[in-house]
């Protein structure tokens, strides 16, 4: 599992690592142009939801439990952005399109 720290808080907020390594190609490239989004995401082990406000002068940290990168799925990172594009924002209930044969994956920094 991956966490991602949000803010000075100390709870950090867990998912897999091929999820966070998406999310944060998505959020560093939205925050670095100074754009502000919403990022939500369900409670997997009780009832209810949650949603941030992301800005650039509200400090993330990405930790991931692997050492190597994650092979990012270009079509999986189009999907993330234009949802944070959305006024809906960023959802991260959005499951991983299946990659077609033709897509060459990225590998992430």
């Amino acid at each position: 599992m991956a966490y991602l720290f949000y803010g000075n808080g100390v709870e950090p907020i867990e998912m897999p690592d091929r999820l966070l390594a998406h999310l944060k190609v998505v959020v560093a490239t939205k925050l670095r142009r100074g754009e502000s989004f919403t990022l939500s995401w369900r409670h997997p082990h009780e009832a209810g939801r949650t949603t941030i406000w992301l800005q650039p002068a509200i400090p993330l940290r990405f930790v991931f439990s692997s050492s190597e990168p994650e092979i990012l799925d270009p079509a999986w990172l189009k999907e993330l952005a234009n949802a944070a594009n959305s006024s809906r924002g960023l959802n991260v209930d959005l499951a991983e399109p299946v990659a077609a044969d033709a897509r060459a994956p990225l590998q992430a920094a």
